[in-house]
């Protein structure tokens, strides 16, 4: 279990989420790159794609790179289960690398707690499942719960639910387009969440470019979530906005200094100052 209140600098998440396509070893190169990049965590998606997609979906044909397929049969193809999770746990842990997942329906929070994980996530996308948000609670594992696509009354009953009910959480300032158009990232909600809900709180981005993550990071988030991908080619539809390998080392580099920069804000004389204090209002500091 990972508590976030003890953190001294952000806590950097690679989101594989389904950008491994059902494959195993597409997913064990990204948890390599994620400890490679010295990222905390490497997160999955995990659905009961019988619950999570609409009836209307369910029968349309998709075409794949696995020829064509009903939308079903397809959401099924990318999901992995016991076998390929058991051993995602215990590569993660020879690291070692923490690990978790973003559950999507409460079957799928009821096969996550059965690892010993640091947190459980819940996407934008319920956060109005209020059922859901509950049951992750009663997992007593700390929440980490995204905001896009929310309004800020459907974010205040979330967090009431959360206050009551969840052991500790950090709420993630997102915006849920892929890929987020800068000018409508509004970072300024990072410190207006601080403010309105008095918690942790984070940033998950969904856009092109580091930039704005490190900008995410000079406001004082505590919790950094990324997509990562091995290329920006492949299949899928979060692969474009995904960071590359390249870009996740640059990014922790980056975070860490500005980590670093930002400092704690308690206002004192560092040693560095004290020739120049001597030198120029004559103090000498024992």
């Amino acid at each position: 279990m990972r508590n976030f209140n003890e953190l001294i600098r952000p806590y950097l998440i690679a989101e594989v989420g389904i950008n491994h396509n059902g494959d195993l070893q597409i997913a064990k190169q990204l948890i390599d790159a994620t400890f490679a990049c010295s990222w905390d965590c490497v997160k999955f998606q995990k659905r009961n794609p019988d619950i999570c997609v609409p009836e209307k979906q369910k029968s349309v044909i998709r075409k794949t790179p696995w020829g064509e397929m009903t939308y079903l049969e397809y959401k099924h193809k990318l999901e992995f289960g016991k076998k390929e999770y058991d051993y995602i746990d215990q590569y993660c842990r020879e690291k070692p690398l923490d690990w978790s997942l973003s559950v999507w329906d409460v079957d799928s929070l009821r096969f996550a707690v059965n690892y010993n994980l640091p947190f459980i996530k819940i996407p934008s996308a319920h956060l109005t499942h209020h059922e859901l948000l509950k049951e992750a609670c009663n997992s007593k594992l700390p929440i980490i719960l995204s905001t896009g696509m929310s309004d800020i009354e459907e974010i205040d009953k979330a967090v009431e639910i959360l206050d009551e009910f969840a052991s500790q959480y950090v709420l993630l300032h997102c915006n849920s387009s892929y890929p987020a158009r800068y000018d409508e990232l509004n970072l300024r909600m990072i410190p207006k969440f601080k403010e309105r809900y008095n918690c942790l709180v984070g940033y998950s981005g969904h856009e092109y470019g580091l930039e704005s993550t490190a900008v995410a990071a000079s406001l004082g988030v505590v919790v950094v979530e990324r997509h990562i991908t091995l290329d920006h080619s492949m299949w899928g539809t979060d692969q474009a906005s995904s960071v590359e390998v390249q870009g996740m080392d640059k990014l922790s580099k980056t975070i860490k200094v500005v980590s670093q920069i930002i400092g704690d804000g308690q206002k004192r004389i560092f040693e560095s100052e004290k020739k120049a204090r001597e030198k120029l209002r004559g103090f000498i500091d024992v």
